[in-house]
């Protein structure tokens, strides 16, 4: 199977040397977001649950001959551990300028066995962390005089997808938090914008769910026939860190081949 197009890329002068902290950098879109900052020339640090896969990103990256990104080992439903993260980035590297609030899961789950406890850690999962993340990067942002914020949404609500309402729901609430966030950061000049993914082909994915009937979907409803991958989001988030984007805030861009 064909991988991503190779394309004529943007280099963002305002990006070089920022600070970045992406959540669930470890693979995946994650992983694509990780490697694009890190060719911008920024200073980029990441968290993850899984530490194999993140040193080996790590590590990757470091032969390529870019800069090295700084991992912190972090479970995004633990608040306190994702805030003590963000303070050593802060400390270790300087002010958070970006913040890729990436992280998630989209499991599947039949709404008849979904418990209290469960939907909680969906919650947990998929929006909580996005609050929270923001929260701790403002003051620095605002004494630094701005910053960007990017969430990450889903399709899935917006398509009235079954199969797994605590992420749909979750996915859906990213949107009014991203425009709660924008009103009561904008006088700070730090933006926020909600990045929405179609159907990305990452290695999860693929394993999962991309069989015939996936390929036919892809077919009967992107207007663009091409698959998605991750470098396709990653380049949508460099555009909406950079100051190219300066103006642009409160709004949802959509990356899906027209299949919303």
């Amino acid at each position: 199977m064909a991988g991503p197009v190779e394309v004529e890329t943007a280099i963002y002068p305002s990006l070089r040397g920022k600070v970045v902290f992406i959540t669930g950098g470890g693979s995946g879109i994650g992983a694509s977001i990780v490697e694009h900052f890190c060719a911008q020339r920024c200073e980029v640090a990441f968290v993850d649950i899984a530490v194999a896969e993140a040193t080996s990103l790590v590590d990757r990256i470091a032969a390529r001959g870019l800069p090295r990104p700084l991992f912190v080992q972090c479970d995004l439903r633990d608040i306190a551990a994702l805030q003590a993260a963000i303070d050593r980035v802060g400390r270790e590297l300087g002010t958070i300028r970006v913040l890729v609030n990436n992280a998630g899961n989209d499991d599947r789950h039949h709404f008849a066995k979904v418990t209290p406890d469960y939907w909680d850690d969906r919650v947990a999962v998929n929006l909580r962390h996005q609050f929270f993340a923001a929260q701790a990067v403002h003051a620095g942002m605002k004494a630094a005089g701005g910053g960007s914020i990017i969430n990450f949404g889903s399709i899935s609500w917006m398509n009235a997808e079954g199969g797994y309402a605590a992420y749909t729901a979750s996915k859906a609430a990213v949107h009014g938090l991203t425009r709660s966030l924008a009103r009561d950061f904008g006088p700070d000049n730090i933006r926020a914008n909600t990045v929405v993914p179609g159907w990305i082909m990452t290695e999860r994915q693929i394993k999962l769910w991309l069989d015939e009937s996936g390929e036919r979907q892809i077919q009967e409803n992107q207007c663009l026939k091409e698959k998605l991958y991750p470098p396709d989001i990653a380049r949508m988030v460099l555009f909406l860190a950079a100051d190219d984007s300066r103006l642009c805030t409160a709004q949802n861009f959509v990356v899906d081949a027209g299949w919303t």
